[in-house]
């Protein structure tokens, strides 16, 4: 169990279960707030064996050391930071990925995400995530056709590694909302049921340099869709996108920076994936790198 304090209570905590319990009657000052966000995600990469249309990651080549993120792991852990999110690019294609997990899991008390596209979790890689990855979000973005025209490869090797991915972690799918995937909602659904996923990320699709962003009507289909949902996997949405939504949000007080952070391949801490502007993550840290993007 991990304890939190913020401006909604005390937080605990438990990675492997992914129990959290909020005592909100608590008041905490606020000088003994957790001076971390709660969550931190880190694109270990921007290499990627995809090309996805509507990917928005940068292109450009780049890496984090795997030392400086055993450095801010530890330091965003002691200041009360919940979990880390590796992701990228693809976080799998990083050298030291499995290193890296291994220091996350064995060094700190966070609760340690993956995103992938999961093509790459066989044997031997997934024997060294063992026990070291709380949770996999993978993602699936379409059923048969449109998972194989939207990202050119096999969705029956998709349902291996699916399994394969459950039987080491908690598992999440991630689905980006456009005018193919919206009308497959239900399948994708009764998919994440039937590999006993925890959870169905909507991700409405952003404009690139390739496609454009969600249309309205995609939007309109999209929430038609969720306020009749019934299934029993939970669904979530990025908070950017929720607008219109009936969400739940459990900690109301605590938003922005205290909420969540992004850094980049490149070391830039912004405070999130799409965002223009951001700060470096100098010799002082991953902390006060944040302090300072909080005073822009």
């Amino acid at each position: 169990m991990k304890t939190r304090l913020g401006p909604d209570g005390l937080h605990i905590f438990d990675r492997r279960t992914g129990l959290n319990v909020l005592f909100n009657e608590v008041q905490v000052e606020e000088s003994k707030w957790s001076s971390a966000p709660r969550q931190v995600s880190l694109a270990l990469t921007n290499l990627c064996d995809l090309h996805c249309a509507y990917c928005y990651a940068p292109k450009h080549r780049a890496m984090l050391s795997a030392d400086a993120i055993a450095d801010w792991l530890i330091e965003i852990d002691q200041a009360g930071s919940l979990g880390v999110g590796f992701g990228g690019g693809e976080p799998t294609l990083h050298a030291q990925f499995a290193e890296i997990c291994s220091h996350a899991a064995k060094k700190t008390k966070l609760a340690v995400t993956l995103t992938t596209h999961g093509h790459r979790l066989r044997a031997p890689l997934l024997d060294k995530l063992n026990g070291n990855v709380h949770f996999i979000r993978v993602s699936v973005d379409g059923v048969r056709e449109t998972y194989e025209n939207n990202r050119g490869r096999p969705y029956a090797s998709l349902l291996a590694r699916l399994r394969d991915a459950r039987a080491q972690a908690q598992l999440g799918i991630n689905i980006v909302i456009n005018d193919q995937t919206v009308d497959e909602l239900d399948e994708l659904s009764e998919l994440a049921h039937e590999i006993d996923a925890s959870e169905i990320l909507l991700l409405p699709q952003r404009a690139t340099s390739s496609v454009g962003a969600a249309s309205d009507a995609v939007g309109r289909k999209m929430s038609h869709w969720v306020a009749g949902y019934n299934g029993r996997v939970r669904l979530a949405i990025s908070e950017e996108s929720s607008g219109g939504l009936m969400t739940c949000d459990p900690l109301p007080l605590e938003k922005a920076l205290r909420s969540y952070v992004h850094v980049t391949a490149s070391g830039v801490v912004k405070v999130n994936s799409y965002a223009t502007d951001g700060v470096n993550i100098g010799a002082e840290g991953l902390l006060a790198a944040i302090h300072q993007l909080g005073m822009l």
